[in-house]
């Protein structure tokens, strides 16, 4: 892969590797590029770039890539930006706050704005608007009615004191929003046809965890689906037709792409496979292919032979690489793609399909040289019970892959899943001298059903002990050293490097942990008191209980087992992080000072659970990786 610096890149290989590797803050910084979107007519690039700390969206011309203005955003969380015709950007960002006079958790609430560049004034999209919070709890929506854009917005309107989701039609012209469809109290998604009429709502009943699909028939709205489930259908926006709507739900154990018709009826499977993601038509906003990750490689199938060329074509200008498609024109001969090189990282490039060329916009992680990026493998191994398991292995550059520290860096969710691409901070151990070894263990997303499956009721027994088979596997050819090494994690990650201390004893010199969970029976009940009955479920099925109050949720508690503990502890949590309370690292960190244990609890200011904050992202890698290197050095 070819990039800007390259002339750079080559000289300095020409000379040799550097002996120093990049500093930390070439990985714990925010990525120079965090997001790129390009604009329906093809005409104009909005890019989010940062400093490492702070953001600015910067304007550029297509034609000649040069700056057209921009606007500072400071430290502002962006979370998306989508082009609503050629002269309005909408920017979605967020906040950790609660929200004054409303009855609810305090949460990370996202607000949108329009940046008109007409103007060059910055709105915010439902500032104004009678009876209704300010925040968006989806996605906006992009329509052309008339020859121009509309945006549909779902907010929260009030009716007789109680918050309901609701549709919000946006004129920005004017810069007016107003309600056109009110849900009802279980609304909690809508799908707007082509022409801005609202074709289907989902609603769901948390407690009892009945779904249900409304769809607007002959005027008026008919539940024409429910259902009583644990994984109930998702909605995911139009079908191919542009009037059906598309869902994504589980059959026979695999995940289905499947239409619904206007009237109700639902079609046969699409996709009966593991389609991770639909891909919707820029202009006509219709199913037009999906995305699927098949083991370590991104596939995109497009229904229409011309599409698939297209993109056949891109990827192939880019060989042995992952290519993911980021935006593109109406018409889909100008795209933005992200490329993600094993050898240099990850880039943004420009491609026009009308003059055969692409540039590229920047790399992801600009301070990150190539010679910087260490090697990662594909691994499989077995579990001790047979389970063939996969995961990635990066050993440090210049370095012969026997007898090395190594750090265990397993993943959230539990059910996300690691990737053969660049990553910032298994990264930034390996340019430490450590080996990283990342576990997509059972329960993780990407392996099908079965595989899924195989981690209800293991949340800290095999899903642990799939970790530590791991460590086995790599001590057994020689390529780490049993006697060298640590588990570093956050989130579910965090809780397993904390399980690692106090369940799965033995294996580890030293645990760190950002965002974990340690008392599994006080988390469950604040999850079904802020995130409601749904997302607690979510979480008994993999632990294997049937409530909050289950007595064998103490049995995987690492707090519960403090005795067990017999290695250095550190717990790294953000004040802002509304996915895992900050209470769960203080519950193990004084259990752990109460028995004598070696702990340290460090706590970071306005940081989330996704450590959108520049500053204190690098804080923790800091302390994370001085932990890491004072209990188990590289050399």
């Amino acid at each position: 892969m070819f990039r800007l610096g390259l002339i750079l890149a080559v000289a300095a290989a020409a000379v040799g590797l550097s002996a120093r590797a990049a500093p930390l803050e070439a990985f714990g910084r925010l990525p120079s590029i965090e997001q790129v979107a390009i604009s329906p007519d093809g005409a104009r690039l909005g890019v989010v770039w940062t400093d490492g700390a702070q953001r600015r969206l910067i304007l550029e011309t297509v034609a000649d890539l040069k700056p057209m203005g921009g606007v500072d955003l400071g430290p502002a969380k962006v979370r998306n930006i989508q082009w609503a015709g050629a002269d309005h950007l909408i920017i979605t960002a967020s906040q950790t706050t609660t929200i004054m006079g409303v009855d609810a958790p305090r949460g990370e609430w996202h607000v949108a704005f329009d940046l008109n560049l007409t103007t060059h004034k910055l709105h915010g999209l439902l500032a104004d608007v009678e009876n209704s919070l300010n925040v968006i709890v989806d996605r906006p929506l992009v329509r052309t009615l008339d020859g121009k854009p509309v945006v549909f917005l779902q907010g929260i309107h009030f009716v007789q004191h109680q918050g309901v989701d609701t549709l919000y039609r946006v004129n920005l012209d004017r810069d007016i929003a107003r309600p056109v469809e009110e849900g009802s109290e279980g609304t909690r998604d809508w799908v707007v046809g082509s022409d801005g009429a609202a074709l289907a709502q989902v609603v769901f009943d948390d407690r009892r965890g009945k779904w249900g699909l409304k769809q607007k028939i002959g005027g008026g709205w008919r539940e024409t689906k429910e259902l009583v489930s644990d994984d109930p259908p998702q909605m995911l926006g139009l079908g191919r037709d542009g009037r059906s709507i598309l869902m994504r739900e589980l059959k026979d154990g695999a995940a289905a792409l499947r239409e619904v018709s206007s009237d109700g009826a639902w079609g046969d499977p699409l996709v009966l496979q593991d389609a991770d993601g639909p891909i919707f038509d820029p202009a006509r906003h219709n199913l037009i292919g999906y995305y699927a990750l098949i083991g370590d490689e991104g596939r995109y199938t497009f229904f229409d032979a011309a599409d698939q060329k297209l993109w056949d074509a891109v990827k192939a200008a880019y060989p042995g690489q992952q290519v993911q498609l980021v935006s593109w024109s109406d018409d889909h001969r100008k795209m933005v793609v992200r490329v993600d090189s094993a050898s240099e990282g990850a880039a943004y490039a420009l491609v026009n399909l009308d003059n055969r060329d692409a540039h590229w916009l920047g790399g992801e992680y600009e301070k990150v040289a190539p010679q910087d990026i260490s090697p990662v493998k594909a691994i499989r191994f077995k579990a001790k019970d047979g389970l063939e398991l996969h995961g990635y292995l990066t050993t440090p550059k210049g370095k012969p892959a026997k007898g090395l520290p190594l750090v265990v860096f397993p993943h959230g969710g539990p059910a996300d899943r690691d990737t053969l691409g660049f990553d910032w901070w298994a990264q930034a151990m390996a340019s430490r001298g450590y080996a990283v070894l990342q576990v997509n263990f059972r329960g993780s997303d990407g392996y099908g059903w079965d595989f899924l499956k195989a981690g209800f009721g293991e949340w800290g027994r095999k899903m642990q002990t799939d970790l530590s088979d791991g460590v086995r596997y790599l001590a057994a050819d020689g390529t780490i050293d049993p006697k060298r090494v640590c588990i570093v994690g956050a989130s579910y990650g965090g809780y397993a490097a904390l399980a690692g201390a106090a369940l799965d004893t033995g294996v580890y010199r030293c645990a760190v942990s950002y965002g974990g969970i340690s008392d599994l029976k006080k988390f469950n009940a604040w999850v079904g008191h802020n995130n409601g009955f749904a997302s607690q479920r979510y979480f008994l099925r993999f632990l294997g209980a049937e409530s909050s109050k289950d007595p064998t949720l103490a049995e995987v508690s690492p707090a519960a087992h403090i005795d067990r503990v017999a290695i250095p502890v550190m717990l790294i949590h953000g004040k802002d992080d509304t996915v895992v309370p900050l209470e769960q690292s203080r519950i193990m960190a004084d259990a752990l000072k109460a028995a004598g244990k070696p702990v340290e609890l460090v706590t970071l200011d306005s940081t989330d659970h996704w450590l959108t904050n520049g500053a204190t992202r690098l804080a923790m890698l800091q302390a994370a990786m001085a932990f890491v290197e004072k209990n188990n050095p590289p050399d």
